[in-house]
């Protein structure tokens, strides 16, 4: 599969993941999400997801134009951001183990490569 497409599908998934949990979470894990003082965690996971998303929308449409090597290892580190980051604040929220507190920060390092990754290709020419 082109890389442009791949990108977007991902995107795509990840978007519609992000409506999900968010919908999910507003409606249905409420009372459970207020009872455990964790809204805002899962709020936090919901917006970083969502706005990853759009950056890997970004992405798959300027691969359509440009394929460099720093473009996929921006899609990488925002892939492996939003799954450690938003991942384990989900998690977090929902089964309340603070241990999972250690991960996330290994996802925001990663969202902070794929930005950097972003920046890079801006600049370079592969």
């Amino acid at each position: 599969m082109q890389p442009a497409k791949q990108t977007l599908l991902i995107a795509s998934v990840f978007g519609f993941v992000a409506v999900a949990v968010g919908a999910f979470g507003a409606h249905a894990l409420k009372p459970l999400l207020v009872a455990a003082n964790r809204v805002e965690t899962y709020e936090l996971a919901s917006r970083y997801l969502f706005y990853h998303t759009f950056a890997l929308l970004s992405i798959g449409i300027w691969q359509f134009h440009n394929q460099t090597p720093t473009l996929a290892v921006a899609v990488k580190f925002f892939c492996a951001g939003i799954l450690l980051f938003s991942g384990s604040l989900f998690v977090l929220a929902l089964t309340g183990k603070t241990w999972l507190g250690m991960i996330t920060p290994l996802g925001g390092v990663a969202l902070l490569a794929g930005w950097a990754n972003l920046g890079l290709a801006a600049f370079r020419k592969d």
